[in-house]
């Protein structure tokens, strides 16, 4: 039987039977679509194949009719969507079979209308890329984009964005922006061809938090296995820590802001937030992208660092280990890359604790050399730091005072464990 990806078909094999859409395949299995939304690989040796029906026929029975205008409701707050691209703002394409990045505020609200009861959205799609794309410059138009609809009326914002890189992009924003009103990133780990996709949960629970009192830059994701609780983290204190779990983004070195019931919809806070009005929106959105986050490893030459030195780096953020560690032969560099004024942070890699670089003889070498302690800071969340602060000034002390100043909450002043 002659078929081609995107046509519909039957593969039986062994008593069994698998009927979806052909997707491509490199490995000579015949790969399909499931109707249940998963894929399925058989090889074709004493697989008997139907045809059902061809992806042209398919495309043709498959065209939307016009789709139903979404009006305003009298009385709901404005939130506007603004997309990234990412897994949240894709959708199946059935003549294929294959997960797209796709986006209006209308597909959203057409697969999500829950959300219409919650607030009058509008969308904007600023970019549609695969977040390991996101570059420096994408934050600085997103942060414009968001400063325009906020100017618009809009009384919060929702970002849909990918997960990979949604921590960086976050932070960004959150040094960026002086907001009066909540910015809530919202991402999704299944797309909505899957069953256990998390995506209406999550923009259902940010559209939540883009109406509610919370006036900072957040990250609203699954807080459990379970399609129960999101959870509301700052976006300075945020971190993916699972490739593909629903919960895998955790606060670090913080509890979340609060939490979302998706049943009801009811906000929990636990920690104190700036609330809506209580800022003035500025923008601050100067960036100076060539800084580096550099990982010490054993045995790591100190040519890396001198690298980004000659290489003409602007800042170098160093994730060392445990309190804030790296050999010895890494010093000198250290301290050639702060006699040319080129700020240099320690980080640790333990993630949960506090660099404390004088504890030992190699730390306090360290900031001997001229290195600062990043605190408890998450290593991103210095980088990103690092370009903004060299963005907001040229005075090289000045920038060593905005780095160890606490600006988005991305410093605790103390460590109760």
């Amino acid at each position: 039987m002659e078929f081609e990806e995107g046509d519909r078909v039957r593969v039986s094999k062994s008593g069994v039977e698998y009927e979806g859409i052909v997707m491509p395949s490199t490995t000579g299995h015949i790969v399909i679509k499931m109707n249940s939304g998963y894929n399925a690989g058989i090889t074709p040796q004493g697989a008997t194949v139907t045809l059902l029906q061809k992806k042209e026929d398919i495309a043709s029975s498959g065209k939307e009719a016009a789709k139903p205008e979404i009006t305003a409701r009298t009385g709901l707050p404005k939130v506007s969507i603004l997309s990234t691209g990412g897994t949240i703002a894709s959708k199946i394409d059935y003549r294929t079979g294959a997960v797209t990045s796709q986006f209006s505020a209308d597909d959203i609200l057409q697969a999500i209308p829950e959300l219409t009861e919650i607030a009058n959205f509008s969308g904007r799609a600023i970019y549609n890329i695969l977040s390991e794309n996101m570059k420096a410059s994408y934050w600085q138009e997103l942060s414009k984009a968001v400063v325009e609809e906020i100017h618009k009326g809009a009384d919060g914002i929702i970002i849909a964005h990918g997960t990979d890189t949604m921590m960086y992009s976050a932070a960004a924003l959150s040094f960026m922006i002086d907001t009066p009103v909540p910015i809530v990133f919202v991402g999704s780990q299944r797309s909505a061809d899957r069953p256990s996709s998390d995506n209406a949960m999550n923009a259902i629970c940010a559209a939540k938090v883009a109406v509610s009192d919370i006036a900072e830059v957040s990250v609203v994701m699954h807080n459990d296995s379970s399609d129960d609780i999101c959870a509301i983290h700052r976006a300075t204190r945020v971190r993916k820590m699972h490739t593909s779990r629903r919960d895998a983004f955790r606060s670090v070195n913080s509890e979340p802001i609060g939490y979302v019931d998706y049943a009801t919809g009811e906000i929990c806070t636990s920690l104190p937030y700036i609330r809506r009005n209580e800022r003035i929106l500025t923008l601050k959105s100067s960036l100076v992208p060539k800084c580096a986050l550099v990982k010490f490893t054993p045995g790591a030459s100190p040519d890396i660092l001198g690298w980004f030195i000659d290489a003409g780096y602007k800042g170098i953020v160093i994730e060392g280990t445990g309190l804030g560690h790296v050999s010895t032969d890494w010093i000198p560099q250290i301290e050639r890359a702060t006699s040319h004024r080129i700020p240099v942070m320690i980080t640790s890699q333990c993630l949960n604790g506090r660099v404390c670089d004088r504890v030992y003889d190699t730390g306090r070498d360290i900031l001997k050399a001229g290195a600062i302690e990043g605190e408890d800071m998450l290593p991103e969340v210095g980088l990103v730091k690092m370009m903004w602060a060299l963005g907001q000034t040229d005075d090289y002390g000045t920038a060593l005072d905005m780095l160890k100043q606490d600006i988005r909450c991305e410093i605790n002043k103390r460590s109760l464990e």
